[in-house]
Parts: C-alpha cells; sequence; structure tokens
C-alpha cells in the first residue's frame, strides 16, 4: 500500500544529511515507495475545524550537496492513507502545542501521527522518565531554590537543568561548595518561578550517555554511547560529543522492557532513551536522532524498522 508521508521538521535546507534522523526516515519511505510531502514552516491550519496543512511533493537523495527538490506548493487535508512524521525539535512552546492540537483533529479524520500528538504534549522529555522510577538516579523537580540546593547538598555533586532544553543546553554540573550555584538556581527558576530538575551526577557519563533507540517499543540492539571531549562532562554531540555504537547491556535491555511497552501502548512508535551508567536519564519522544550513526557503524536499517512498523499498523 502506497502511503503519503507528510514531514514537520525543521528546515530542510538546513539540516546535514549524514546525522539528521529525520531525513533517514524520508529515504526510508521514499525507498519503499511511498509519496513524500513537505510541511512549507507554518504551514499547519484549521479551516472550519478541518486540519489541513501547506505542503509541496518533497524527493531527497543522499547527496550532502543536494540533498532534496520541492515541487509546486498546495493545500491539502489530512486523511486516511497520511502518514505524519512530527518531527519538530523542541523547545514543546505553545506554537508547537497548538501544533499538536491540530494534528489531533488530523489524527480524528484518519491520518497516522508519529508520534500520537497526545503523547508529544503529555510526555515531557525530562519528566517523562520518571514515569518509570525504578529505572533512574535520585532526582528533584522543583522551581523551589532551596529545595533545589538541599538536594545538591545532600547529593554532593548534582546536574541541574531545565525541562524544556535539548542538545545540553543550560546544563550544569554543580556541588554544595560552587559559588555560582545561587546564581545557577536563579538563572534556572527565574527567582522561583520556573520549574527545574535536579539529578545526582552519574561518573559513568565518562564511558558515554547512551541513546537507545525504540521502535514501535521493541530496542533496537545497539545503542549510541555519546562520550564527552575534552573539559566539557556532557557527552550531547550537539555540544561536540563522540558518539560510539555499542551492543546493549542486560541492564540496557531491562530498561528498555521497563519503558518500551508504555510508549507503544501510547502510541510513540519511535524513541529515544538516555541512558547513563545503568540509569534512565530521559525519553526523548519529539524528534530522537542517532539513526544515521547506528546503521552506518552496524549496517542497519533503523528507519526502514520504523517504516515497516507504520506500514503494519496502517
Amino acid at each position: 500500500m502506497t502511503l503519503d508521508v507528510i514531514v514537520i521538521m525543521d528546515p530542510i535546507s538546513a539540516i546535514t544529511v549524514a546525522k539528521d534522523s529525520t531525513f533517514a526516515m524520508l529515504l526510508a519511505a521514499q525507498r519503499r515507495g511511498h509519496r513524500l510531502h513537505y510541511v512549507l514552516p507554518g504551514g499547519l491550519s484549521l479551516d472550519g475545524g478541518v486540519a489541513q496543512a501547506r505542503v509541496a511533493p518533497l524527493s531527497v537523495r543522499d547527496d550532502p550537496e543536494d540533498w532534496f527538490t520541492l515541487g509546486a506548493e498546495s493545500r491539502r487535508a489530512f486523511g486516511p492513507g497520511d502518514v505524519v512524521l512530527m518531527r519538530r525539535d523542541p523547545p514543546v512552546d505553545a506554537e508547537y502545542i497548538y501544533d499538536t492540537q491540530i494534528l489531533g483533529l488530523a489524527q480524528a479524520a484518519g491520518a497516522r501521527v508519529v508520534n500520537d500528538p497526545r503523547g508529544l504534549r503529555d510526555l515531557n522529555e525530562k519528566l517523562a522518565a520518571l514515569e518509570f522510577p525504578q529505572c533512574c538516579p535520585p532526582t528533584l523537580v522543583s522551581r523551589s531554590a532551596s529545595e533545589l540546593k538541599a538536594f545538591v547538598a545532600a547529593q554532593g555533586d548534582a546536574i541541574l537543568k531545565p525541562l524544556d532544553g535539548m542538545g545540553g543546553r543550560s546544563i550544569f554540573r554543580t556541588g554544595p561548595k560552587d559559588p555560582n550555584i545561587n546564581v545557577i538556581l536563579e538563572t534556572l527558576t527565574d527567582g522561583n518561578r520556573r520549574t527545574a530538575m535536579a539529578q545526582r551526577y552519574l561518573p559513568e557519563i565518562v564511558e558515554g550517555d547512551k541513546r537507545i533507540l525504540l521502535v514501535n517499543g521493541e530496542p533496537v540492539p545497539y545503542c549510541l554511547a555519546r562520550i564527552p571531549q575534552g573539559d566539557d562532562f556532557r557527552g550531547n554531540l550537539a555540544v561536540g560529543g563522540r558518539g560510539e555504537g555499542r551492543p546493549l547491556s542486560d541492564r540496557d535491555r531491562w530498561i528498555a522492557a521497563q519503558v518500551g511497552p508504555e510508549m507503544k501502548r501510547r502510541g510513540m512508535v519511535f524513541v529515544g532513551l538516555d541512558v547513563i551508567g545503568d540509569w534512565l536519564t530521559e525519553v526523548n519522544v519529539t524528534s530522537p536522532t542517532c539513526i544515521r550513526e547506528l546503521d552506518a557503524q552496524f549496517g542497519l536499517d533503523i528507519a526502514g524498522d520504523l517504516f515497516a512498523a507504520i506500514e503494519a499498523g496502517a
């Protein structure tokens, strides 16, 4: 069955094709004979309660110098036979929420939305991990700077981060003797007005922040360990971490078994788990990455597996 694959993403002209997981999905969809449509930035709308989008036909090729072609713009309503890839990067701000509400109506009209719009709203990528507390390190979520400071003192070495960041931005490592701890907390909580997260620092980060991918609740058998470089404690690829593929450990598989069935139940077809050592730190549902790195290192076709799952449920 040929599907119309409609992609909502950050500008395709600005991606790095060798690393972009959305691009991997588009290549796989095209290879499997599906039609591609690119939603122009800001192109979702409602007309009399009908979810629709400004789109252009899209073709892609694995060429870092010339990777896409767009056809003539048109407007189309969502309906049966459509698969919508919602792949916009965070932050999950008001405009992102509005897009998921429009996509909820697209879903009601018969489109398959990956990932489910309700899950995209409900599963904050930092807080979602805490739905599985048996998998997580000691963690406190609060907008109270004094509570967060007390947590840091109790742990001795901690990570502080906002709830709406990505790519390692605004993550701090601190301790009770850090002369900057008060200003870090003032900045993160905006004077007790914004909620932040504190977690025990995990020294296993030096061995990598592992990204485990789930496809329809099942883990890909290899993870990408993102290893900090130089004097940076963060492993995120966006801040210079080095990616090294590894087989999943028994503990990795246990964490995936705890999280995967619930993600599948909630319609989260493609999910990225962040694991440091033996501990789950985040559940990424908006635009998880690392497909291309794992495919290249292990000869996988993760996006093809994803579309096999989508086709089975379409």
